[in-house]
């Protein structure tokens, strides 16, 4: 992706099923866990870069032991910073304990049995620490502290605080972090009240009922209180004090979760090939977590997986699989080659089936995968066009034309390589571009000037703001005829609120494109009549609503959006002629068949909170208000 795009968070979670006794013996370390989640988290770091944090319970701790320990941080080099500060700690512990794992579980605030790290990309708020997770609920009693983090964005937020108000609380902000927090642990508390007016009455003592609280809170009632009318994208981890913990995942599957168990270990995480990767396992032990589920750890060691929600129409973000999940899954992986697989047809029509005179590359480096993808779909149409062009000459009586129909195949080249040591500090804008402008080098000597076509797969068009500033104009300087850009994804239309910061209409080329052609064509009244359909739509509540912002593309073509597009993003002073083409969203659900949710580009929302934020975004954008909408 050519456009810098904050996104998700990644999450990490492992819970120890032996004594911290049985890791040193084995291993040689009581470490274990805390390396297996810097793993963890190391491997998803592509999830998160605006700050870290990790937290740890312990189990079974002695009465005024410390059995809750957090470290966070939101420095550009967060996930070193805290296990650096981590492992800085045993310096407090004499030499002679920093291998005895009693002695740390009781005296080293991190040598714990369950562990929970996250990595933060921001979508809203500053990076401050305060906006770190985990986050923190406490209370003396073990069973009411909660721990909480997770890659989630909820849309319902006002919703969610009035219900608080209602409940008598007086939130300290609207943010989703806070309210969940408070909400979870508003029920928390409910359920340890339950059982404590149950136990007292069966003349249990206040030390008993605690005790038993902890074997005997319902997790399930928890939860299916707490997600009760949530709106939004999430897989949140939450683990309570005495020992108990959970994993949550929306009922569409909007935001991805797996998790891996053996005899030693509760492992979840974000992304299946993190797990994979740090315990050596194989693919098919790796469980993806159901929408609407719930992984419940209890103290005791056991688990299961429960449904807290009921299901709705899998829905699972189709741009994990184009962009933000790491492509080394092996499920991810064949779908991104089957991205660029299926645009070898369109791509082979825009050059006219000439081979000869075009140049294949990318924009570096998510678009790797779907770009080999793409050159197998070419080699393949060619196999055809050389059979074809054979069996129309005598292959014996003119071998110089059968030498030159064999050699035709796809001109690979390297063209784009991105210097990752330069940063830009210059403020003023014309020498800021400048220098943006040579953050990517270029491969000379590979096109005939005027001559040869370029072909660039990127993986997605967002804003087009780094496509027009530098990319387009780096590669004129090769002097190529033409240059198409690929994009795997189909065209951005429609903002996101699950989790990416994607909310602002206007941000996007192909709205823009859309506002554009309307008028062309004489029909920017739909702008105005949309904009009144849209605030009818805002004045209904979030489950009445329509996507009315699907009414500005319906009169409008793919590909003319597409020509548009090209045209707004084409420098004024570029010499190459220059296309766009994207992927269909048809040949997308090929690709990913099992992630369905394609709401950046069709509109088509998988929970009503959804067309509620795309209704505000465009009322924002046509009132001038270049703020969040949600």
């Amino acid at each position: 992706m050519s456009d810098a795009i904050k996104h998700e968070c990644g999450v990490a979670f492992i819970r120890l099923r032996k004594p911290l006794e049985y890791y040193q013996e084995k291993y040689g370390t009581f470490w274990y866990g805390l390396a297996k989640l810097q793993y963890l988290m190391t491997k998803q770091l592509n999830r998160g870069q605006d700050g870290a944090g990790m937290g740890v319970v312990k189990l079974d701790p002695d009465y005024g032991a410390r059995y809750l320990a957090r470290k966070r941080s939101a420095s550009k080099t967060a996930l070193t910073d805290i296990f650096e500060e981590v492992g800085a700690a045993l310096n407090d512990i004499p030499k002679e304990f920093r291998n005895d794992a009693d002695y740390l579980r009781k005296h080293y605030p991190y040598a714990g049995e369950m562990l929970l790290g996250h990595l933060r990309y921001g979508t809203y708020g500053g990076n401050s620490i305060e906006n770190i997770h985990p986050f923190l609920r406490q209370n003396n009693w073990m069973a009411r502290n909660l721990m909480l983090a997770g890659n989630y964005n909820i849309t319902n937020t006002d919703e969610l605080f009035n219900a608080l108000i209602d409940l008598g609380q007086q939130p300290k902000e609207k943010s989703d972090n806070v309210l969940m927090l408070e909400k979870i642990g508003h029920f928390i508390d409910e359920e340890n009240q339950r059982l404590f007016g149950v136990m007292k009455a069966q003349g249990f003592t206040n030390l008993e009922i605690s005790e038993k609280i902890k074997e005997e809170i319902s997790l399930t009632n928890i939860l299916k209180r707490s997600f009760k009318n949530v709106d939004g994208g999430y897989n949140m981890i939450g683990m309570l004090g005495h020992g108990d913990a959970f994993i949550i995942r929306d009922p569409a599957g909007i935001r991805p979760s797996h998790y891996y168990i053996d005899d030693e270990v509760v492992v979840v995480a974000s992304e299946r090939a993190a797990i994979q990767t740090a315990f050596n396992v194989y693919p098919e032990d790796v469980q993806e977590l159901g929408p609407g589920n719930a992984l419940l750890v209890r103290k005791s060691g056991h688990v299961e997986e429960v449904n807290i929600l009921p299901p709705t129409e899998r829905m699972s973000c189709s741009f994990e699989r184009i962009y933000f999940s790491r492509g080394n899954d092996q499920a991810i992986y064949h779908e991104r080659k089957d991205l660029g697989r299926l645009l070898a047809t369109p791509v082979m029509g825009l050059l006219g089936n000439d081979l000869v005179n075009t140049v294949f590359s990318y924009v570096p480096n998510t678009a790797a995968t779907s770009f080999y993808g793409l050159i197998d779909g070419i080699h393949e149409i060619r196999r055809d066009l050389q059979a074809e062009a054979l069996s129309k000459i005598d292959v014996k009586n003119e071998p110089e034309r059968v030498k030159e129909i064999l050699s035709w195949r796809p001109r690979r080249e390297k063209i784009l390589v991105k210097d990752v040591k330069m940063r830009t500090f210059i403020t003023n804008d014309s020498d800021r571009d400048d220098l943006v402008g040579h953050v990517y080098d270029i491969t000379y000597g590979v096109v005939k000037s005027w001559n040869d076509t370029l072909v660039i797969m990127d993986d997605s068009v967002v804003r087009g703001t780094t496509l027009k500033r530098s990319i387009l104009r780096i590669l004129d300087r090769l002097e190529p005829k033409r240059i198409i850009l690929v994009s795997s994804a189909p065209q951005i239309r429609y903002p996101d609120c699950y989790g990416i910061d994607m909310s602002k209409m206007g941000d996007f080329a192909a709205f823009a494109a859309a506002v554009e052609l309307l008028k062309d064509k004489g029909m920017a009244s739909l702008l105005d009549k949309t904009y009144e359909a849209a605030k009818v739509e805002l004045s209904k509540s979030a489950s009445e609503q329509r996507c009315v912002v699907q009414d500005i593309y319906a009169p409008l073509a793919d590909a003319e959006v597409s020509k548009k597009i090209a045209e707004m993003l084409k420098p004024k002073d570029l010499r190459a002629e220059f296309d766009i083409l994207f992927q269909s969203v048809e040949n997308l659900h090929k690709a990913c068949p099992g992630d369905r949710g394609d709401w950046y580009f069709t509109g088509n929302y998988p929970t009503p909170g959804g067309n509620q934020v795309a209704n505000r975004a465009f009322v924002n954008y046509i009132e001038g208000r270049k703020e969040r909408a949600y």
